[in-house]
């Protein structure tokens, strides 16, 4: 006899929980603050790895709906010195094992497969607390509550499930990231969509960044990474979106003109988004019919892995689950013992760990040194 499973949060994580579920004929339910599906925009493109997303997604049944959003030709890279000189570019020929999608169409392909009625929006939790027996109360911001026997927080950073089970906070990375949009790159901004190529582009400098993603309809999408306290950037008003992009846009002087225009030219206003993350290795001792995935497990630093982990993790939940319908504590138990030390490893690529944004090796060659040693 399976217990249902509560599901706080219907990001990539909670989605795949629940699809995996439901491949297994083990019902749940998906509590969700935002009022529908397209109550917001769900970010960039997401790169999605052969060793953990599709795996996801091939416990989800969802290979072929997966591949018919994949955008080709975005797994191409191209790395950048701060004068504009391309220092390092690989195409995309087909056979890479990341290919990228579209966030929203992910999303919207695991809403698909999920019966109607399974996610329930407009269901923000302001509170959770254990009612004893192993069962635990969700208040809601509208007051109503539900009482879940198996309790899973698949609410990311600022999870509400996660004081269930450790008193951790995310921190701040001491890095913030600020995005700006071109759209109609090609015709509007034919230099800025030259320099950024048909994937995606990164021009990096000990404490600073430019990256940039060319998403779907023609559509360039800009992070900028600066590693700055939080007070410099509470005293940019990013409600004055001119005054906020010629601040970003000073931290860049000197940099080449078609790198300092992919700031300067920006369709959309700057977004500010300060990176947090839990403490690495966060662990937590059992608590009987309670566990997290993904963010509000072990929220890092961007680093391409956040999204693909939190799927895996859904998935792995799910089977677990599945291989012991009797037992729960069983199946929550084999599910954390894999997932701490999956997600407590740095993050790499294949052995090789990720450049930082404020090291001194944030450099376009030492970037290149580390594709080199990953033998890219």
């Amino acid at each position: 006899m399976h217990t249902p499973v509560t599901i706080i949060g219907a990001g990539l994580g909670g989605l795949t929980l629940a699809r995996v579920l439901h491949v297994h004929g083990i019902p749940a339910t998906v509590y969700e603050a935002d009022p529908s599906q397209s109550a917001r925009t769900q970010g960039g493109m997401l790169d999605i790895h052969d060793y953990n997303g599709q795996l996801a997604l091939e416990a989800a049944g969802l290979m072929d709906e997966f591949r018919a959003i994949v955008l080709e030709g975005r797994e191409a890279m191209r790395v950048l010195d701060r004068d504009g000189t391309v220092l390092f570019e690989e195409a995309d020929d087909g056979t890479g094992g990341r290919p990228e999608v579209m966030r929203g169409e992910l999303r919207r392909i695991l809403l698909e497969s999920l019966p109607a009625g399974t996610v329930q929006w407009g269901h923000k939790v302001s509170s959770t607390r254990a009612l004893g027996e192993d069962r635990y109360e969700v208040t809601f911001a509208d007051g109503d509550t539900v009482v879940a026997g198996l309790l899973v927080g698949a609410d990311g950073a600022w999870s509400r499930v996660r004081p269930l089970l450790s008193d951790a906070t995310p921190a701040y990375t001491g890095t913030s990231c600020v995005e700006f949009y071109l759209h109609e790159a090609d015709t509007r901004h034919p230099a800025a969509a030259k320099t950024v190529g048909g994937g995606s582009m990164i021009a990096p400098s000990p404490g600073q960044e430019i990256f940039a993603h060319r998403e779907s309809g023609d559509t360039l999408h800009i992070y900028v990474m600066l590693s700055k306290p939080q007070d410099w950037f509470a005293a940019i008003d990013f409600t004055d979106a001119a005054a906020a992009t010629a601040r970003i846009a000073a931290e860049f002087d000197g940099w080449a003109p078609e790198l300092t225009s992919l700031i300067t030219d920006g369709d959309t206003a700057p977004v500010l988004r300060s990176l947090h993350a839990l403490p690495t290795g966060l662990r937590w001792d059992r608590v009987p019919g309670v566990t997290l995935l993904g963010d509000a497990a072990h929220l890092q630093a961007p680093n391409g892995e956040g999204a693909n982990l939190a799927m895996l993790d859904g998935a792995e939940l799910a089977k677990a689950l599945a291989a012991h319908p009797d037992d729960v504590e069983a199946a929550l138990t084999e599910y954390e013992q894999a997932m701490f030390p999956r997600s407590a490893e740095v993050a790499t690529f294949e052995g090789v760990e990720v450049h930082r944004i404020d090291s001194d090796d944030n450099t376009a060659h030492g970037l290149i040194n580390m594709f080199t040693e990953k033998g890219q």
